[in-house]
């Protein structure tokens, strides 16, 4: 198994071995990934779930050839060669194909001859042997040779497609040469023509890409569109049939009726279910892996720090609801005005705007992306142009936004707020930490990606999962500051340690060290040791407790200051960072006989102590003015945020109310295999306008500079 994961993997059979291990007690993915580099060889969070994921699969494969070989004991099936076969099997594809003949059925045609006593006749029609009726007849029992043969063409037809070679020869053809079609129904209903590509829509299997999957799927699901393989079984049934020809004509024209009759019936319809379901599966990794990464990015959004938001969250009939929070994320102030329909109170929602900002230092207005964000949008641009300061604004992702508000984690931080204003701190919040902000949703309420209610929930959940704890144990978190949905997700701890944290500093007030955080109830040594590096102590009492530097290590780092000649109280200083670019890590590592992915990550702590990784990362592109839909003209040049990623494709904020697309095509002059290999969620990107549909609100961008004529 080892081996099998190693080959498979590209890796060292130690680091499987060493990952299983660590894994067995208790390590976390993100602890191996930081802090156990020299065991694992350097394996990043991706290796080492694959690895862990891999295992699981292979555990889960020993379990079913355990599970169906005893069922073979008990049916008194087992033979040496089916046992040996089932053991060296590599896949549950293939356990399942060797067990199907033996596999209890519902009462088939076939099993109700065997009943009938017809299984000997049935053998003997594909016996090398003289035809004879009065051979066939006497096969036949009480049953007349006509009403007979019915239940022998369906014992011959279920043998024959359950032989586990021909259904693996099967599937591969049907993989590489058939169609999938589809059509739309003649009584469906499609209003605004969604599905329209598909009304008369054919492609082959082998090439058709992950998203027209679930595109087709959502159709059939909704009864609008009729979905079928296409297959063209001519050659294979001839050459299936041309092993008969040793047989006499009588019995080899029952066969061959047979095993027609079984292949239309049931073996290809079979294998039709496995290939759609095998395409559907890759589709929804595919889907589930674009809404990861688009997740991850929108979680990698840097923190604008210090600065007052206010926070709107755009509505009609019922209002904006606003809030204005300090550099710290407290809520200062909430209200409501009507700047759009019905109300349209323009003048008293500038008479609020005017207010709160001769009451509060505000910098950045922030506004959600949902109902009525644009006509919002526009009433604060307009208004800008007329404030008494500089003022900038931005447009973030609301999603989530009312999940949250109406949250019991929600209810527990604003008790006194209605659900509209907590989606006002929530959004105005976002932009200044948007990773603190969104662990208080549940990812898959973030919709940044395609097709994510047409995948799997429990691996869209545990897929969305991974990449938040990856990314809150990649930053960090301060532990004085972090919520308690944020240090859920922190290596080592759950919900019960994490809200006695919360509590443990109500009680007693900050942490000034990292030993201190062991003194929390139910937080055991185990716990300690996966999340101490994690957790940060800003202006503490020791300097390396605000690093990414594990305590388990903070030996080893005075020694290798020692080695440099400084002490902690230079940590951080210019002086030891040019003393740090002079110094040979490995020649260290040497010198202190400690690992060297170790000590190179000890010097970039040194050297840049609370480094916050999102920080390298553009900045949210921050506004003053807004465009309509009907201000655009070909050739435009725009600077745009990137909201969202699919597999075609990438759509852009350009400061109009409908965000553009630019397609896969028009991303850049190189080949592009997918969207993500080029552009990410939250980047900064130049565009240029293609064409715009006003009647559908569509509008098409390239990120190709047009050639100036």
């Amino acid at each position: 198994m080892i081996t099998k994961i190693a080959n498979e993997l590209k890796l060292n059979t130690s680091q499987i071995e060493t990952v299983q291990q660590l894994a067995s007690d208790g390590a976390t993915i993100p602890f191996m990934a930081r802090y156990r580099k020299e065991m694992t060889g350097n394996l990043d969070e991706v290796e080492i779930k694959a690895i862990l994921d891999s295992l699981q699969y292979e555990e889960s494969l020993q379990k079913r050839k355990t599970d169906v070989l005893a069922k073979l004991e008990e049916l008194e099936k087992a033979t040496p060669e089916l046992t040996r076969a089932i053991e060296v099997a590599t896949s549950l594809q293939q356990v399942e194909d060797i067990y199907l003949p033996y596999r209890p059925k519902r009462r088939t045609k076939a099993e109700q001859g065997r009943e009938k006593g017809l299984q000997p006749l049935a053998d003997w029609f594909r016996e090398v042997s003289a035809y004879s009726v009065q051979q066939a007849e006497g096969l036949a029992g009480e049953l007349a040779l006509e009403e007979a043969l019915p239940f022998v063409q369906a014992i011959i037809g279920e043998e024959w497609g359950e032989e586990a070679a021909l259904r693996q020869t099967l599937r591969t053809k049907v993989r590489n040469e058939a169609l999938l079609r589809s059509q739309k129904k003649k009584a469906a209903e499609d209003e605004k023509e969604v599905f329209a590509q598909y009304y008369d829509y054919e492609e082959k299997v082998v090439g058709i890409v992950p998203h027209r999957i679930l595109a087709l799927n959502r159709g059939e699901r909704t009864d609008v569109l009729q979905v079928k393989l296409v297959f063209d079984e001519t050659l294979f049934l001839k050459r299936a049939i041309s092993k008969l020809d040793r047989l006499p004509t009588e019995k080899r024209d029952v066969v061959t009726l047979a095993i027609k009759d079984a292949f239309k019936k049931s073996v290809f319809p079979a294998i039709e279910r496995e290939i759609r379901s095998s395409l559907t599966e890759t589709a929804e990794e595919q889907a589930i892996d674009v809404f990861a990464k688009n997740l991850k990015q929108l979680y990698m959004q840097p923190p604008l720090r210090e600065v007052v938001v206010l926070g709107i969250d755009p509505a009609y009939r019922t209002g904006c609801k606003w809030a204005v929070v300090n550099e710290t994320g407290k809520v200062e102030e909430v209200g409501v005005f009507y700047p759009t329909a019905p109300k349209h109170d323009v003048t008293g929602s500038e008479k609020v705007l005017s207010s709160l900002v001769k009451r509060y230092p505000i910098s950045v207005i922030v506004i959600g992306n949902g109902t009525a964000s644009r006509e919002t949008e526009q009433f604060v641009s307009n208004w800008l142009k007329t404030a008494e300061r500089e003022i900038a604004y931005a447009i973030v992702n609301e999603a989530g936004a009312s999940v949250y508000s109406a949250s019991e984690i929600a209810r527990s931080e604003f008790p006194e707020l209605k659900v509209e204003e907590r989606s006002a701190v929530s959004i105005a919040r976002r932009i200044q930490d948007a990773m603190a902000e969104l662990v208080k949703v549940d990812p898959q309420s973030v919709g940044v990606g395609q097709y994510q209610h047409d995948v799997s929930q429990n691996k869209l959940k545990g897929s969305l999962e991974f990449v938040v704890e990856s990314v809150v144990n990649m930053v960090g978190v301060d532990v004085n500051r972090a919520s308690e949905s944020l240090l859920t997700y922190v290596s080592g701890l759950n919900k019960t340690t994490a809200k006695n944290i919360v509590a443990y500093r109500d009680e007693f007030g900050r942490f000034n060290t990292r030993k201190e955080i062991k003194k929390v109830p139910r937080l055991g040594a185990k716990a300690y040791e996966q999340a101490a590096g994690f957790l940060r102590i800003t202006n503490g009492s020791d300097v390396l407790d605000q690093t990414e530097i594990h305590p388990e290590s903070y030996k080893l780092t005075l020694s290798l200051l020692k080695e440099l000649g400084v002490s902690k109280v230079a940590v951080g200083t210019a002086e030891l960072r040019d003393r740090l670019n002079s110094v040979d890590a490995r020649v260290l590592s040497e010198t202190l006989e400690a690992g060297l992915p170790t000590v190179e990550d000890i010097l970039k702590s040194l050297a840049k102590p609370g480094r916050d990784p999102r920080e390298d990362i553009q900045k949210p592109l921050l506004r003053t003015d807004v465009m309509n839909l009907e201000d655009l003209q070909v050739g435009m040049e725009f600077q745009g945020t990137v909201r969202n990623v699919i597999d075609f494709g990438a759509f852009v904020d350009i400061g109009v109310k409908q965000d553009g697309l630019v397609h896969i095509s028009k991303l850049s002059n190189r080949y592009v295999k997918h969207p993500l290999d080029v552009v990410a969620v939250g980047d900064i990107v130049t565009v240029w306008i293609e064409q715009v549909d006003a009647n559908r609100g569509r509008i098409s961008l390239t990120m190709l500079e047009p050639k100036k004529q």
